[in-house]
C-alpha cells in the first residue's frame, strides 16, 4: 500500500534537519536524462560514491547528486530526506541506494514517484545481515548490540583485489553506530507508480548474502545483477566501473527520453 499519505506525517512531522547535498553534472546536460539520487548506508556520506560513481556518472551524461543522512536520523527522517532532496531536483528523479541506504530507498519509493530505482547490496533484512555480521567478525559486532559501535573488517566490506591501504583508508571513514530499527525487518511500502527497480550485488557478498540479494530482487519482479569477487562496497572497489556502467546501461533503456 502507497505511504503517499500517512497520518504521522501530520501528528508527529519529521522535525527540519539539514541535509549536505553533493553533485556533479555533466558538461551539457540536455534534459533528457533523469538526474541520479545516489542514498549511502549507514555510517556514511556522499563521500562514499564521489570517490568514483558520481564523476563517472556525470561524464556519462547522467546529472548526479548524492545525499549524506542526517546525523542520528531514524530511516523515516532520513526517508523523508530522501524524498525532499528528490522532489527539488529539477526532474524525477532515480533513486540509487546501497547497504542500509538501500532500505531507506525502499521506504522513500513508497512516497515518491520515482522514474527508476537501483538497490546496490540491498540490507532490507536487518536480522540477516546481523546474523551474517556475528559470524564473520562476532568482535566487532557484538558491541552494536549494546550501543556501541559497529567496527568492520577490510575482509567484511571489500573484495581480495582491493589494496590494503585503500582497504583501512575507506574504514576510517566508516562510523557506524547502528540504531535497534536497522536489526528488524519492517515491512515495506509498495513503491509509488511501480517504477523498475534493479538489485544488484555481489555472490561473494559477506554483509548480505546471495539468498538476500535473491529475495530482494525477486520482491520487485527481477533476478540480481552480479558482479562476482567483489565485496560489499561495489563503488568502491578496483573494479568500481563494471557495475556503475551496467547500472547506466540498464538505466538508460528503462528511462527513454521523454
Amino acid at each position: 500500500m502507497s505511504e503517499i499519505l500517512r497520518f504521522q506525517d501530520w501528528s508527529d512531522p519529521v522535525p527540519a534537519g539539514d541535509r549536505e547535498v553533493v553533485s556533479r553534472l555533466p558538461e551539457e546536460d540536455d534534459g533528457e536524462r533523469p538526474p541520479l539520487l545516489f542514498v549511502p548506508g549507514m555510517g556514511h556520506g556522499g563521500w562514499a560514491f564521489t570517490e568514483h560513481w558520481l564523476a563517472h556518472a556525470a561524464s556519462r551524461g547522467w546529472p548526479s547528486h548524492a545525499v549524506t543522512p542526517r546525523p542520528g536520523g531514524d530511516l523515516r527522517a532520513q526517508a523523508h530526506d530522501v524524498v525532499q532532496t528528490a522532489a527539488a531536483l529539477p526532474r524525477q528523479t532515480v533513486l540509487i541506494g546501497h547497504g542500509t541506504g538501500a532500505r531507506v530507498v525502499a521506504r522513500a519509493l513508497g512516497r515518491y514517484p520515482a522514474r527508476a530505482a537501483v538497490l546496490v547490496s540491498p540490507v532490507l533484512d536487518g536480522w540477516a545481515a546481523l546474523g551474517a555480521a556475528l559470524r564473520g567478525n562476532p568482535a566487532g559486532t557484538i558491541p552494536a548490540l549494546f550501543g556501541g559501535p559497529l567496527r568492520f573488517s577490510a575482509k567484511q566490506l571489500f573484495g581480495p583485489g582491493l589494496p590494503a591501504e585503500q582497504a583501512q583508508a575507506h574504514l576510517e571513514r566508516i562510523g557506524a553506530r547502528p540504531r535497534a530499527e536497522l536489526f528488524g525487518r519492517d515491512a515495506l511500502p509498495e513503491p509509488v507508480g511501480g517504477p523498475p527497480t534493479l538489485v544488484v550485488g555481489s555472490p561473494d557478498d559477506r554483509v548480505v548474502r546471495r539468498p538476500e540479494l535473491d529475495k530482494a530482487a525477486a520482491r520487485y519482479g527481477g533476478a540480481p545483477l552480479l558482479f562476482p569477487g567483489m565485496g560489499h562496497y561495489l563503488m568502491l572497489e578496483t573494479s568500481w566501473q563494471e557495475p556503475i556502467d551496467a547500472i547506466l546501461d540498464w538505466l538508460g533503456k528503462q528511462t527513454p527520453a521523454r
